[in-house]
């Protein structure tokens, strides 16, 4: 998808991005990544995307959800590779079962708790 203008969206922006493809892949469930001295497990999620992630730092009890969910909403689905159902899937599936008091930092907009989110995000309840 990065190095289609097509897919990546550019195109529609009216300009065309070819980048370069991913260096690394982090969309297996057994792939942990480390950064600014935490530890997050990576939780494929596709759904917006087809190689969406979210990173989970349970010693923290933090969640950087991208583009999957946000308060009171969830992730386009309309894009190339999108699917509606499987982002609902996979939010059910990967994010809710998390603890209640998760704090979830979302691709844009105010953060959140995965409590909140099973309480009252109508795409979820």
């Amino acid at each position: 998808m990065l190095t289609n203008p097509a897919d990546n969206l550019s195109l529609m922006a009216g300009v065309m991005v070819q980048a370069r493809p991913a260096e690394v892949l982090l969309n297996s469930e057994d792939i942990y990544y480390e950064a600014a001295g935490l530890r997050f497990k990576v939780l494929h999620t596709p759904g917006h995307t087809p190689g969406g992630i979210c990173l989970y730092a349970s010693d923290e009890d933090i969640l950087f959800a991208g583009d999957t969910l946000f308060a009171g909403s969830v992730g386009r689905s309309d894009f190339p590779g999108g699917d509606h159902r499987m982002l609902i899937d996979m939010i059910r599936q990967k994010l809710l079962i998390l603890p209640q008091k998760t704090m979830v930092y979302t691709g844009h907009g105010p953060a959140t708790t995965i409590g909140n989110e099973k309480e009252s995000n109508p795409f979820l309840t």
